[in-house]
């Protein structure tokens, strides 16, 4: 099968916009890019026509195995494939945990078969209870691409230490959720005027801050590399500056959802905006975009967690946290975008998060085996519920118009082409 991009600009690593020009893919290896027009079988092509290297998602939870209710390996890879994603990281907060060779396996061994590769993160602690470690260098050389308990914050600061201590002699990274969960415990919404209107348990920023603060200077005693997971307060973008300017080897995420919303739009009590950090306020979101601009924000995520409607459709205070983000991450960005090039957006999603992990960049050249993101970024387009392909619906943005949008991916000698953007040779 032969098929071409049709008039594409490369969105390169030096952050720098290509001439347009005409990719050959054939059975999934790149071997043409020219401003001729090959034959080919079929042909990709749009207005706005870009391509980079493939996305790769540093926070996703699939559900499988023990969760499949809510999610599945199936339709969780479909719907990485379909917001742009070649490469996902799966949170070990599946059950049973991400915690030894075998789970690690139970998600690399489908990687040469699927189009979708799976990046598994093994657990720290056991059960992710927080107290006894894993066996982390097994699960390193069984291909796990770094350690953190997921969704639930490492407080244990001599766990920390040690895991600092420990990773640093094989190289891996320790990505925490930076949560003092004795100060934001049972908390449901961002703490504030607002929280208080609606009667709401706040989660203080100063949870946040409290977590990065000694986090980092745990850091700064072990040595090491430490990435902050879904950061969401202007404070903790200051603190990671701060010791990123002083030397530490420190890196953070925010979730894509993170800058839609603040603290406000809980006034309807809609469940499908309680997740976990909460929406902030406007100075925050304003610190989080300008930390984006200057490099201390390094990753942009999905931060997907499906929840079903079980889940969901609770009273405010009982419903789970989560939304499900994989499909409309890169168009979140990209449609409330204020101060970041096309180029630095994906610099976001497919640079930083492999120099972080260590894992290759790939490269579209000729001969190379083509793992790459197609994507339209003057695209208007509407979220619709029939559009989803996880199996969860659990979405803030639905119906929401977004602006820039994934028509294709490619890796493993696979993909995944969005029909409408198909068009027959001649």
């Amino acid at each position: 099968m032969k098929i071409l991009l049709k008039s594409v600009e490369i969105v390169d690593a030096s952050n720098t916009l290509a001439e347009r020009v005409n990719i050959l893919i054939e059975d999934g290896i790149i071997t043409q890019i020219s401003s001729n027009l090959p034959a080919s079988d079929e042909v990709i092509e749009s207005k706005n026509l870009k391509v980079s290297a493939g996305w790769i998602d540093m926070n996703a939870f699939l559900g499988e195995p023990g969760f499949e209710h809510k999610e599945t390996i199936e339709t969780g890879t479909l719907a990485a494939a379909k917001g742009g994603f070649t490469e996902v990281v799966c949170m070990p907060n599946s059950l049973p945990v991400i915690q030894d060779k075998n789970t690690v396996l139970f998600y690399t061994s489908r990687n040469k078969e699927s189009l979708i590769t799976l990046l598994p993160l093994g657990a720290v602690t056991l059960n992710i209870q927080g107290s006894d470690l894993t066996d982390m260098l097994d699960m390193h050389k069984a291909g796990a691409v770094g350690f953190g308990d997921g969704f639930k914050s490492l407080n244990n600061s001599d766990i920390i230490l040690k895991t600092l201590q420990y990773l640093s002699k094989i190289g891996a990274v320790l990505i925490n959720r930076p949560n003092e969960c004795s100060i934001s415990n049972s908390g449901v919404a961002n703490e504030g005027v607002n929280s208080t209107m609606l009667g709401l348990k706040g989660i203080p920023a100063i949870a946040e801050e409290i977590a990065i603060t000694r986090d980092l200077k745990l850091l700064e005693y072990t040595g090491g590399r430490i990435h902050f997971s879904n950061i969401s307060t202007a404070e903790g973008v200051k603190l990671i500056r701060e010791a990123k300017m002083k030397g530490l080897n420190v890196t953070c995420d925010i979730a894509a959802h993170q800058i839609a919303f603040n603290d406000i739009i809980l006034k309807d009590f809609d469940t499908n905006f309680k997740v976990d950090p909460p929406f902030r306020t406007t100075n925050d979101i304003e610190e989080l975009w300008k930390g984006l601009k200057d490099g201390t924000i390094d990753v942009i995520t999905s931060a997907h967690n499906p929840q079903d409607e079980e889940s969901k459709k609770l009273e405010f205070d009982l419903a789970e946290f989560g939304i499900i983000g994989l499909e409309t991450a890169f168009s979140v960005i990209n449609t409330l975008n204020k101060n970041l090039t096309i180029s630095e957006i994906v610099e976001k999603f497919a640079v930083r998060p492999r120099e972080i992990l260590g894992l290759p960049l790939p490269q579209i050249e000729v001969g190379q085996i083509a793992n790459l993101t197609v994507f339209d970024s003057e695209m208007e387009w509407d979220y619709k519920e029939n559009d989803i392909q996880s199996k969860s619906k659990n979405s803030p943005f639905i119906n929401y118009k977004f602006k820039g949008k994934p028509l294709a991916v490619f890796n493993n000698r696979k993909n995944l082409i969005d029909p409408v953007f198909i068009k027959q040779a001649h």
